[in-house]
């Protein structure tokens, strides 16, 4: 039996939270017995995908919009599907922000709006990433709760060097209107001196207010911004910051909380979206849209040593829960429902 997924976006050095997602589950499902696989990529990403070894039972396909490798079924990972004719589809939705704010032009809301709709329009069963970007599907999207099935993201095994922890607060992501950076810049000035900022990710959607802000600020010696920084970088970070602040407005997951746990660094976070259902009791939850509440949770995490202490051993046992052979499983499960399979069974 062959099965088609849109490995796209998990070519390349640089992966989105959807290309970690999308590489995460097609090594996992390759290391499964159910299927052949066939990693499909569009042509923009199609002779990139050659630098990359593919693992034994998997073949390479060229994705057009019209024309899709054979299979028994097709799995768009990135909430899209092709327009060709499909025995079968499954489209994973990892977010639907783009339809709720203003985090992007008018031209490519549109053009995804279009492609969110035919895609749950043609797909036999979609799969979300949160029980938040479920309750979105269904809706903005009018989508069936019985045609959803949530299967959480996990979170990649990380080692970080022995450090000593500094007097630093560490955000990771985009610098852009959504991940809420701006008023992260401001609260940062709550905290006394000798703290420092690092902001570790490269520019994104209207990031020209975020430099704005660091400009102005009279804490801008104490910001730092990496621009975009490798696995090893970023895990020396993890390794030396006391505070992770993610105080971001909108977000279908969000991994970083949990690699940031993972590094035991106490967690600031929001209190909307699906970070509150991705940390449970394991982070500080703040309003993102207060930025006199950022600028508590960061003195209050910054002076109670027990706190910090705390929100680290939980954040330890949080991480637990989130694992991709989970997501593999849980994704194989939806397959042979819509095959008609048992679910014991093993075949290729």
């Amino acid at each position: 039996m062959k099965i088609a997924l849109d490995a796209t976006y998990s070519a390349g050095e640089h992966l989105s939270g959807v290309g970690v997602y999308s590489r995460e589950l097609l090594w996992g499902l390759a290391q499964t017995d159910f299927a052949r696989w066939v990693w499909c990529y569009r042509p923009h990403r199609y002779l990139r995908s050659w630098k990359e070894r593919l693992p034994s039972g998997c073949r390479r396909g060229l994705l057009f919009d019209g024309r899709t490798p054979r299979a028994e079924l097709f799995h768009g990972l990135n909430q899209r599907l092709p327009k060709a004719r499909l025995k079968r589809a499954v489209v994973t939705f990892h977010d639907l922000f783009v339809m709720t704010g203003d985090y992007s032009t008018p031209e490519f809301r549109a053009r995804f709006r279009e492609q969110a709709r035919e895609a749950v329009a043609r797909a036999d069963h979609i799969i979300a990433v949160s029980a938040f970007t479920a309750s979105q599907v269904h809706d903005l999207l009018g989508v069936e709760n019985d045609r959803i099935t949530v299967t959480h993201h996990g979170v990649r095994f990380r080692e970080f060097p022995a450090r000593s922890r500094e007097q630093l607060v560490l955000c990771v992501g985009a610098l852009q209107k959504r991940k809420n950076t701006t008023r992260l810049v401001r609260a940062f000035r709550a905290l006394p001196a000798g703290w420092k900022l690092v902001l570790a990710g490269s520019e994104g959607y209207e990031s020209a207010e975020v430099v704005r802000a660091i400009e102005e600020s009279p804490r801008r010696r104490d910001i730092v911004r990496t621009g975009w920084i490798s696995d090893v970088e970023l895990a020396d970070y993890y390794a030396r910051a006391s505070i992770f602040a993610f105080p971001s407005l909108d977000e279908g997951f969000g991994i970083p909380v949990l690699e940031a746990m993972m590094a035991g660094v106490p967690v600031l976070t929001a209190n909307r979206s699906a970070l509150p259902e991705v940390a449970g009791e394991a982070a500080l939850l703040v309003d993102p849209m207060r930025e006199d509440e950022i600028a508590g949770g960061l003195e209050r995490l910054a002076n109670d040593r027990s706190l910090r202490a705390k929100l680290v051993a939980s954040g330890y046992e949080r991480v637990k829960q989130f694992r991709w052979d989970q997501t593999v499983r849980q994704t194989v499960a939806v397959y042979k429902k819509l095959l008609g399979v048992p679910q014991d069974a093993r075949m290729i």
